[in-house]
């Protein structure tokens, strides 16, 4: 018999569960979920060693991709999804694939994990160079579809980062960087989609952010490459021209439209009293980044 992986293993604090009323069961999950931020801490050295093997990537124009089965998988879908409306990302910057395809986004495909081929069909899709970074998600980080995403990858040229939440993890081997914040034993034994899921998550949102704020995605904490894409966002993006530009709303709305709702050209154009075309070239100078060329 196989060892059973940490993420396997029961937990003491939790096997009178089903004997509990509903106030009961839900402290015991929230007790048991605080122990994830502080997992999460214990690894956060490894997890800016990705960032900064990530925001190396994307300055000179790499991809970032993540691999998962099941929840990982969905849980890399989710953060990639969100990095081109609150960044302005391009689609393909942040790209994520699931086994087992677009089916087992919603129904799960659970022999998908065990299938090295489906890993290299996969990784064959992005096409991974030495310029990008993949990351595999996995709570047991066992099942083969991600060690050979990241044997394949190790082998391309790739930067390879595992992240986990077994200190015995296969894929630990292909990773150049292993991040395995230790959750221990689930609430209901196995059941990996929760406290595991919700530490990748955190650390999925971490790698995302802060290789973004590191390129210059930010100005100060303002989502200055929003995508201005509905009536929210637009709003959004008058209210940061207004406060960066220290501008009424009204004026930062005429800034905005005039530079194509490009937060960060308006911004520009308003503070040193420019063109669209010369607040572009004075970006692009400063590598996009809006603190550069406000400073300057």
């Amino acid at each position: 018999m196989l060892k059973p992986a940490l993420t396997e293993l029961r937990n003491a604090d939790t096997i009178n569960i089903d004997l509990m009323d509903s106030a009961q069961i839900v402290s015991l999950i929230n007790q048991e979920d605080m122990k994830v931020a502080l997992a999460v801490q214990k690894v956060l050295s490894d997890v800016a060693k990705a960032v900064d093997y990530i925001a190396e990537a994307f300055a000179k124009g790499g991809r970032l991709a993540y691999f998962g089965a099941g929840t990982s998988g969905r849980i890399g879908i989710l953060d990639a999804s969100e990095c081109v409306p609150t960044f302005g990302a391009a689609p393909e910057m942040v790209q994520a694939f699931i086994a087992g395809g677009e089916k087992a986004i919603i129904h799960s495909v659970e022999n998908a994990e065990d299938r090295a081929d489906l890993a290299e069909e996969d990784v064959a899709k992005f096409a991974p160079t030495k310029n990008d970074v993949v990351v595999a998600i996995s709570a047991s980080g066992n099942p083969d579809y991600v060690v050979k995403v990241l044997q394949k990858a190790k082998e391309l040229g790739a930067v390879t980062v595992a992240v986990s939440s077994n200190p015995e993890a296969k894929m630990q081997q292909f990773a150049d960087v292993f991040i395995n914040p230790i959750v221990g034993p689930e609430v209901v034994t196995g059941s990996s989609r929760m406290k595991s899921g919700t530490a990748q998550k955190m650390v999925l949102n971490m790698l995302t952010t802060a290789a973004m704020i590191r390129i210059g995605k930010t100005y100060e904490n303002l989502m200055i490459d929003v995508s201005v894409s509905n009536q929210k966002l637009y709003d959004r993006a008058c209210r940061i021209v207004a406060d960066i530009t220290k501008l009424d709303y009204q004026q930062a709305e005429e800034y905005l439209k005039a530079s194509g709702l490009k937060v960060k050209v308006a911004c520009v154009m308003a503070r040193l009293k420019c063109s669209k075309d010369e607040a572009l070239q004075k970006l692009e100078q400063q590598g996009g980044v809006l603190r550069r060329v406000i400073k300057q």
